[in-house]
């Protein structure tokens, strides 16, 4: 063991001559406990969140989306076929068509984006046949064309299954307007209900035929695009890249990430703000930190003159206050990664913050730990209380050995 290392262990742990410094340190290690501990709940709290939020779009929506880049109608070319049976990380791929209309049912009425999908092929791609909660996802029924609605835009129109459903498309609504023609429209049966776990979903999507969405939407024999289902999610990037290669520039590929920017990038803005707010706990503590050893230096200045006149080097009397610095940081991050990993095992598995299930879709705040944040955040804490320690270090190498004897 080298004297620096020792001698920083006897200043941290032995006895002060003045109480507040023992104090003020006990108060840097417990700020430093309380900033970790607070930081890695509130990172695995974020990271529940996200991985919740992540699970319910990906497990509704597609991992990649071929369109035209134009954004019009496009037909479906056995080139793209090809190209996607060629790639054996593409699970399965399904035409869709997507447009807004207006849904009538009784005396209610509302915005809705009306979704033409292959009843063989939507499986593959989304997972709107496992949510169905009423009925089931047969669009094709005898004589009457289905359609699947939401769980709240049926509730909005108090339909239930079996109930007749009006669609209006707003293609041609100009000649509507100037009364030179009927609004384009068509008649459904309810034949099921679905849940997504996402109430935008729930209320703003409908299912029908691929067939009649091109009625509706008057784009007979064209889609809109086409959804991928991967081998894996996590290939989603790579495939896009790829794929936008061998198409050019006349289709436009986008990941499930992509779909869902905005959303995730306020996601991202509120971790940062969370993670700097909580990082200014560590920095209160830091302050603390600066003042006992600045105390210390000029409590110790006889024994520093001491440590000087029997030939230790002033980087050496440096390195012993830096190493205290550094050891109040590394007690405070295992005392604190300690406290937030048992909070973390208590929400997982007693969920001691219970959320109301009626008005949420999870019974209790998800979390989900990852190692990575484990070792950032103990990673600043220690930066903080080191770089802290640096001005009292600086100070204590600098006292003139002659000068710190004489007057002690």
């Amino acid at each position: 063991m080298s004297y620096e290392l020792f001698i920083a262990k006897r200043y941290l742990v032995s006895k002060q001559k003045s109480g507040w410094i023992t104090v003020i340190t006990l108060i840097s290690i417990s700020g430093v406990t309380v900033g970790v501990a607070a930081l890695i709940v509130v990172l695995s709290v974020f990271n529940g969140f996200n991985s919740l939020v992540t699970s319910i779009l990906v497990g509704f929506d597609p991992h990649l989306r071929v369109e035209s880049t134009e954004g019009q109608a496009m037909r479906m070319e056995r080139s793209v076929e090809g190209v996607l049976r060629a790639d054996q990380r593409v699970k399965a791929f399904a035409p869709f068509v997507l447009g807004k209309s207006l849904v009538l049912a009784g005396g209610y009425s509302q915005a809705a984006f009306i979704k033409g999908v292959d009843e063989g092929k939507v499986g593959t791609v989304s997972g709107v046949e496992k949510s169905i909660v009423l009925g089931s996802f047969r669009l094709d029924e005898g004589k009457e064309e289905g359609i699947v609605l939401g769980l709240t835009l049926a509730d909005r129109l108090h339909v239930v299954v079996g109930s007749t459903v009006t669609v209006i498309s707003p293609v041609g609504i100009e000649a509507v307007a100037t009364q030179l023609a009927q609004p384009l429209m068509k008649r459904f049966k309810l034949v099921g209900i679905y849940e997504s776990k996402n109430r935008d979903y729930d209320a703003k999507y409908a299912y029908v035929s691929l067939g009649a969405a091109q009625q509706l939407f008057d784009i007979r024999g064209k889609i809109d695009g086409l959804e991928l289902r991967l081998n894996s999610i996590d290939d989603a990037e790579n495939v896009k890249a790829d794929l936008q290669r061998k198409f050019g520039d006349s289709y436009t590929v986008s990941t499930w990430y992509d779909l869902h920017r905005d959303l995730y990038s306020v996601m991202q803005v509120e971790r940062w703000v969370a993670y700097i707010i909580l990082s200014l706990i560590i920095l209160v503590a830091a302050f603390n930190i600066l003042g006992s050893l600045t105390m210390s230096v000029l409590e110790k200045t006889r024994d520093i003159g001491v440590l000087r006149s029997m030939g230790a080097a002033a980087s050496g009397v440096r390195r012993v206050f830096l190493i205290e610095g550094l050891f109040v940081g590394i007690i405070g991050s295992a005392l604190g990664s300690l406290l937030g990993f048992g909070t973390y095992l208590l929400q997982k598995y007693f969920q001691v913050f219970p959320l109301d299930p009626n008005v949420y879709i999870i019974p209790a705040l998800p979390v989900e730990l990852h190692v990575a944040d484990f070792i950032s955040v103990a990673a600043a804490a220690l930066i903080i209380c080191t770089l802290s320690a640096l001005y009292p270090a600086r100070r204590a190498s600098r006292l003139i050995p002659v000068d710190a004897i004489r007057w002690e």
